[in-house]
């Protein structure tokens, strides 16, 4: 097996804009676009992976070629915002074009490009920039901590500490500013979350205290700081991540696929724009049990303020959640976007919660960075 080890280079200026309205297995792929082309060499702006590499990294079952399109329309759709000197800013998409097909071997390939207003971020640059391994990232398992350790990693070599107000790193790491307004919840279910995940699974660690406070105490800053995670060494790579075995089927077994593919509507009592993809992920979760994932949502719906829909979803599908015969509080609109944080608010899913941390601490993957 080839031991290739990519060395992502990301600008400091991309660094601080790429957060909001990605998806885990968006910046992941990001992340593995900017760890195959050469930043010195502009002809190297097109990747090329075999499909099946894609399914692995977007975490997709082989689905037919249709379903596919969604996905790659999202892709096309993310766009950077970038200041400008002058207090104004500039807005333009990171990826011009991508295309699934079959190359001349009549083997199936996913490609990108990336927009022409994006190449100086990607390319031919010369100072303020930082660099990693491809590995560090690809076992992190929300948005927040692959955000976490990107705005972390690019100050290892800055003296190795980092000075940040909580509203802005809440808006680096994908999260509204008004999303975990209690201290003790940002705390345990993002920042404490971030620094298990770093120290388990990749190159740096962490400790935080507050710098400044407001009124009453609030905080209203973080200071980090960051050192070397020497005792780390499964350095997971590229090609060992995409090892699972994952067989191609498109344009075979259609019959199967639509079968399958004609189970999510079952799922039509879901009334949050997800996918088809997302629905049958839900049924896989749950192995068809309709009733469970009816219950669950119910739940999801009496909670409120869930912050992706889908990963709660899935991640209840591994609980035996004893809902509630009636909530008393009121119900509140649901929020979805695409990272894997939620608040827990009422008596019994904060209990599920804290026996999640507790399985969490203990090196089981739960999921709830």
């Amino acid at each position: 097996m080839a031991t290739k080890k990519y060395l992502v280079e990301k600008r400091n200026v991309l660094n601080d804009i790429i957060a909001r309205d990605f998806t885990l297995q968006e910046l992941r792929l990001f992340t593995v676009y900017l760890g195959r082309i050469n930043a010195r060499d502009l002809s190297t702006r097109t990747v090329r992976l075999p499909l099946a590499w894609f399914y692995r990294i977007m975490d997709l079952q082989p689905i037919r070629i249709e379903y596919l399109e969604n996905m790659t329309h999202n892709l096309l759709t993310k766009v950077v915002r970038v200041p400008t000197p002058t207090g104004g800013y500039s807005q333009f998409q990171l990826f011009k074009e991508c295309r699934v097909d079959k190359d001349d071997s009549d083997e199936w390939y996913f490609e990108i490009d990336a927009h022409d207003k994006a190449l100086p971020l990607m390319f031919d640059f010369k100072r303020d920039y930082f660099t990693y391994e491809l590995w560090n990232v690809l076992n992190l398992d929300s948005v927040n901590q692959f955000r976490m350790y990107e705005l972390l990693k690019a100050y290892e070599k800055r003296g190795g500490e980092r000075i940040i107000s909580v509203t802005e790193l809440k808006a680096l790491i994908g999260l509204d500013e008004h999303e975990y307004p209690r201290w003790n919840n940002f705390r345990q279910w993002v920042l404490d979350a971030c620094q298990r995940a770093l120290k388990e699974k990749t190159d740096i660690s962490f400790t935080y205290e507050p710098h400044t406070r407001g009124k009453a105490g609030k905080i209203l800053s973080l200071r980090f700081k960051i050192t070397k995670n020497a005792d780390y060494t499964c350095r997971l790579n590229l090609d060992e991540f995409i090892s699972v075995e994952v067989t191609e089927k498109i344009g075979q077994d259609e019959t199967e696929q639509e079968e399958s593919i004609s189970d999510i509507s079952a799922l039509d009592f879901i009334s949050e724009p997800i996918t088809d993809m997302e629905k049958q992920a839900i049924l896989e979760a749950y192995t068809g049990d309709i009733g469970r994932i009816k219950a669950n949502y119910d739940t999801a719906k009496h909670q409120g303020n869930i912050k992706n829909l889908v990963g709660w979803l899935k991640a209840g599908a591994k609980l035996e959640i004893h809902h509630p015969t009636e909530v008393n509080q009121t119900q509140n609109k649901n929020r979805f976007v695409n990272f894997d944080q939620r608040e827990i608010d009422f008596k019994e899913l904060e209990r599920l919660e804290l026996e999640l941390l507790k399985k969490s601490m203990a090196g089981e993957d739960m999921n709830m960075g």
